[in-house]
């Protein structure tokens, strides 16, 4: 199996930070590649976490680039607002559109207005459908756990779409990333490389370590070993 050429990227999840002290927080992982921001309405996921001014309050504290993961309903609706925030890239869930013609159409725009543009697939979410999409995309989101709450166990059987994805990428000779998102720990992420992620997100398993940036230069490691 085919696996990517960059180095693996380490995007930590803001939403297990310190909110109290965020600045603090964040430049502990200052070393990592991204900063993974999850946005979640309270109506596609049961939870709420946070919207456009927190997202603006992390790009002023740092010079990272942001991840934006919309969990929200009528994604489209809300877009521009976090664009003006500052997010580098932005990903929809492809749940949250109403056809495969309306994901394409959003993702044009993010791309027309200077952002990346990514899509996320729910575990129970089929990628075979939207392997015909790829070129409109900078990455997919690989969902390892139900989206809407922290702490939960990797979800290994989601590999295989890892693996459907990388296939589809490298047969077609695309840039297109490969993210994934949950559960991911020492324990868990050199599986994850191997099937051919390129961006891993961490939260607890990063924050809630003593030494965060250590735990980011860690998973770096175990990641690009195992693609090795």
């Amino acid at each position: 199996m085919t696996t990517p050429a960059a180095a693996p990227l380490i995007a930590p999840s803001m939403l297990a930070a310190d909110f109290g002290h965020l600045e603090e927080s964040l430049n502990k992982v200052s070393n990592a590649d991204w900063i993974h921001v999850d946005i979640m309405d309270g109506h596609f996921v049961p939870n709420i976490s946070f919207g456009p001014d927190i997202a603006k309050t992390a790009n002023q504290i740092t010079d990272q680039p942001l991840d934006l993961h919309l969990m929200i309903t009528s994604p489209e609706k809300w877009v521009d607002q976090f664009i003006a925030a500052g997010a580098d890239s932005i990903t929809f869930h492809v749940e949250a559109m109403p056809d495969k013609s309306a994901v394409v159409e959003l993702a044009r725009y993010l791309r027309s207005q200077g952002c990346r543009a990514a899509v996320s697939i729910k575990p129970g979410t089929a990628v075979e459908d939207y392997l015909d999409i790829l070129p409109e995309l900078d990455m997919v989101l690989v969902m390892s756990v139900e989206p809407g709450f922290g702490g939960q166990s990797f979800m290994e059987d989601q590999l295989a779409k890892v693996v459907t994805l990388r296939q589809a990428i490298d047969s077609q000779g695309l840039d297109t990333l490969i993210e994934i998102d949950g559960g991911i720990s020492a324990q868990t992420i050199e599986k994850a490389a191997a099937a051919g992620v390129d961006m891993f997100v961490a939260g607890s398993a990063v924050f809630g370590t003593p030494d965060p940036a250590a735990t980011v230069q860690e998973l770096r490691d175990l990641a690009t070993a195992a693609r090795n």
